[in-house]
This record gives C-alpha cells, sequence and structure tokens, in this order.
C-alpha cells in the first residue's frame, strides 16, 4: 500500500489532487506548527492579469508553535465576501463556473470555527465533484520517519517552492483557461480553475498530470 502524508490545504493546487489520486491512504496532517504563507490557507487562482493568492486570516495563537487543529479561522477584513468576489470574478466566463458555484458558495457563507475543519469539508466537496474516492484520514501525531511505501509530500506542495525540482512525479498536463491567450498556461493553480475550466475531464487532467509510471 502506498502512502502519502499532506499537509491540511485551502482549495489545494493541482500538484496535491494528483496525490489524492495516486496514492491508496493519504494522511493530512494536524500537529505540524502551522506557519503562514502556504497552502493551509492560501490558494492561487487566475485573474485576468495573472495569477491571485487569496488567503483566509488566522486568529492569532497564544503561542508561537500552535498545531494545524488548533487554528482558527478569523472574521478579519470580511474574507469570505472578497474571496467569493474574486473567484466569481475571475471564472464567471469559465465553461463551468455555473454548473458548480452553488456547490462552493456556502463555503462563503457559513462562519466555520477551525481552518482544518474549512480545508477538510472543501476537499470533500471537490474529491466528489471531480469523482475521486480517496481514503483520507487525519494524523494522530506527528511523524518524523517514514517507510519505503511512505512520501512525504507536507512540505514539498508548497507555493514558494517549484514543483519540477521538489516533485518529479507530477507533470502539469495543460489544460483550457479562460485567460490563456493573454496569460499562456499557468500550471498548478487552485483546483478550483481545473474544475471551472473543464468540468468533468478535470479526473483525465489529473491523471495525465502523473508521471507515466504512476498513472
Amino acid at each position: 500500500m502506498r502512502i502519502a502524508y499532506l499537509s491540511s490545504a485551502y482549495l489545494a493546487p493541482v500538484e496535491y489532487y494528483t496525490k489524492l489520486l495516486e496514492y491508496d491512504k493519504i494522511y493530512v496532517e494536524q500537529h505540524d506548527h502551522y506557519i503562514k504563507q502556504t497552502y493551509r490557507n492560501r490558494c492561487t487562482i487566475a485573474g485576468p492579469d495573472g495569477e491571485l493568492a487569496l488567503s483566509i486570516p488566522t486568529v492569532k495563537p497564544d503561542t508561537l508553535k500552535c498545531p494545524m487543529k488548533d487554528i482558527r479561522i478569523s472574521d478579519h477584513g470580511n474574507w469570505r465576501h472578497l474571496h467569493w468576489n474574486a473567484i466569481e470574478s475571475a471564472y464567471n466566463s469559465t465553461p463551468y463556473f455555473e454548473y458548480y458555484k452553488d456547490d462552493f458558495r456556502p463555503f462563503y457563507e457559513k462562519k466555520y470555527e477551525f481552518l482544518a475543519d474549512f480545508n477538510e469539508e472543501i476537499c470533500q466537496l471537490v474529491c466528489k465533484l471531480i469523482d475521486i474516492q480517496p481514503c483520507i484520514e487525519r494524523t494522530t501525531e506527528y511523524k518524523m520517519e517514514f517507510a519505503t511505501e511512505e512520501a512525504d509530500f507536507r512540505e514539498i506542495i508548497h507555493p514558494k517552492k517549484d514543483f519540477s525540482l521538489e516533485d518529479p512525479d507530477f507533470s502539469p498536463q495543460p489544460y483550457y483557461q479562460v485567460f490563456q491567450e493573454r496569460l499562456g498556461f499557468l500550471p498548478n493553480l487552485s483546483i478550483i480553475d481545473l474544475l471551472f475550466n473543464m468540468g468533468p475531464e478535470s479526473l483525465l487532467v489529473l491523471q495525465q498530470s502523473n508521471k507515466p509510471e504512476h498513472r
């Protein structure tokens, strides 16, 4: 059995979802120390002028080393309204936004207390819409040593790291993007970029984004 360890992620990038497809069992880390400017609270979408990062504000924890499972979402800055407006503005002309928007809108209306819960539920929705059924569990402790059949992607899938250097198994398959004539193809954006542009074909793109030996 091939096992992958991933961090919790907000509307994670395409690379993240290739792991959900590829591995037999997924553990989502709950006990890592929370770090800002990672996919834990941030996703990247395509706007008309290029990549746009959306970050969920979090409540400053009492201690410097706060585990991910205890990180609370802040209401600061009316972020739900701003994120939904940005998503709608970026994707309302894509082929599938109208089809899926009512599935996503409730996440920007309901208040979640914990970031890990929000990320988990929106990931479950995406998996359902793409039609993948990964076996996902939360970790019960922070693991440092891994067996040969286990892969640790917790800090590899990261907005500041080059996936082509960090993850040789991931080879992003180009797909239609609504702004591609102006911007060219933008690889490894949030999974919603793939979903809103490609709809039911998203699964095929994910399959093709794994190197051949892993398909």
